[in-house]
């Protein structure tokens, strides 16, 4: 940062991203209602994306064989995706994964049945891979081995692009003025055997998926953004696995609302049965057993089981015929001398609408920064919390740097994981920011004297 030609304005945008501002609207023509470019309330006037044939689902090792050699065979990008069955089963693991290269066709592969990837891996490792909100599939394609060298997001690129809706189905209508039917997106893909239709929209989605790329890269690079772009996509990739939360039984829906540490037990314990029985039965906790209902039985005075049974509010598919369970799990918590902290022991920041109470100089520094940093946002036409991941901007106004240059916050921001597009976005702009709000109190003071 020391050696960047100074900036006189204190809110100003460096000169490398000059470019993206200026440039973007003059390379982009305005969107206009026709084919490329359809409105919103015209989707179901738009052609459907149809298949020639609808492939078949890979599960033999012979046909998966004849399917690598394809994919190896072809060149270019290749588009991947995969199908779970989120809230129906526990675990997050893919149940089909979908694969399509130009020049090679389309593969749907079953990995209930294939329970070797590593030579797709060899296949396609090095290409670069084109998915949609990866962070979403490549949890559970790195369960299978399977793991991106080069990734191109189609959905994080079109938030970077300035488009309105970033949903694949959307993103299809501007790009390719095509209608693509999305209802099967939350379907139990752990069924066998896969529906027609099914197959269908899975086959679709990685059919479409390189010309989305191709025209989204197009944009990037109008508007001066695509190595910023490429610069996100390698940090999705980057990214640590969520780690292993201490007390995940926190995050119950509604637990904000128990009062003391035995209710607090009480509903730590449930969660722990609903959560070992959820692992062992293969489905969805909350399907088992609602959030709402835990909380409900940790808020009322229960003596007995059959006092579990009457309480109307304790419902879910498994709340009756695992009664004796839930029931152990609550005379537990109530027993239990392990009594949990009112407070979560996790490192968390509070939530910046208490920051004036709790640390009013943390707050004049959000508020000074907030506005500025969504201007840069608009003027760069891109979402704000792609500028700058919020909570990284929450940690700095509530711990900021003992520095609050300009170097100091690049620092901290680069510490906090923020991209060099990003730190040179906005670094100066939140040291002029924080310099700002040291002056309210003084201001305020001088206005009403």
């Amino acid at each position: 940062m020391a050696d960047r030609p100074p900036i006189t304005d204190p809110f100003a945008i460096p000169p490398e991203l000059a470019r993206a501002m200026t440039t973007e609207r003059a390379a982009i023509p305005a969107v206009t209602a026709g084919p490329t470019a359809p409105r919103e309330s015209a989707a179901s006037t738009l052609p459907p994306a149809r298949l020639a044939e609808v492939p078949r689902v890979i599960d033999s090792p012979d046909d998966f064989a004849a399917a690598v050699s394809a994919l190896a065979a072809a060149t270019g990008p290749v588009a991947v995706d995969a199908e779970r069955a989120s809230g129906f089963r526990y675990s997050q693991r893919a149940y089909l994964i979908q694969v399509f290269r130009r020049g090679a066709g389309t593969f749907l592969v079953d990995p209930i049945a294939i329970d070797d990837f590593a030579p797709l891996q060899a296949a396609i490792g090095d290409a670069e891979w084109v998915l949609h909100a990866a962070s979403q599939d490549l949890p559970c394609l790195r369960e299978l081995a399977l793991e991106p060298t080069t990734l191109f997001d189609t959905e994080l690129g079109a938030r970077l692009a300035g488009m309105p809706r970033v949903g694949l189905g959307a993103v299809v209508e501007e790009t390719l003025g095509l209608h693509l039917a999305k209802e099967h997106s939350a379907a139990d893909w752990s069924t066998r055997p896969l529906p027609d239709a099914w197959l269908t929209y899975a086959a679709l989605d990685v059919e479409l998926l390189l010309d989305v790329r191709d025209h989204i890269a197009e944009r990037l690079d109008a508007a001066g953004k695509l190595s910023l772009a490429h610069e996100e996509f390698a940090a999705v990739l980057a990214k640590p696995s969520t780690p292993v939360r201490a007390e995940p039984w926190r995050r119950l829906t509604g637990i904000s609302s128990l009062r003391g540490q035995r209710s607090l037990a009480v509903a730590r314990e449930l969660w722990r049965a609903r959560d070992a029985y959820a692992q062992e039965v293969d489905t969805a906790p909350g399907r088992l057993l609602p959030d709402a209902s835990i909380v409900a039985a940790a808020r009322a005075p229960l003596t007995a089981k059959r006092d579990l049974a009457a309480l109307k509010a304790f419902t879910g598919r498994a709340s009756r015929s695992q009664i004796d369970r839930w029931w152990g799990a609550i005379e537990t918590g109530m027993s239990t001398d392990d009594l949990p902290s009112i407070r979560s022991g996790e490192e968390s920041i509070p939530p910046p609408r208490s920051w004036a109470d709790r640390d009013p100089e943390a707050d004049r520094r959000y508020r000074a920064m907030r506005p500025r940093l969504q201007e840069i946002a608009e003027s760069l036409d891109l979402p704000v919390e792609n500028l700058l991941t919020p909570e990284h901007a929450r940690r700095l106004a509530w711990r900021p740097p003992v520095d609050r240059g300009v170097d100091g916050i690049a620092a901290a921001l680069r510490e906090l994981g923020a991209r060099p597009w990003q730190i040179d976005a906005t670094a100066q702009t939140i040291a002029a920011a924080f310099v700002e709000a040291l002056q309210e109190p003084a201001e305020a003071g001088e206005a009403g004297s």
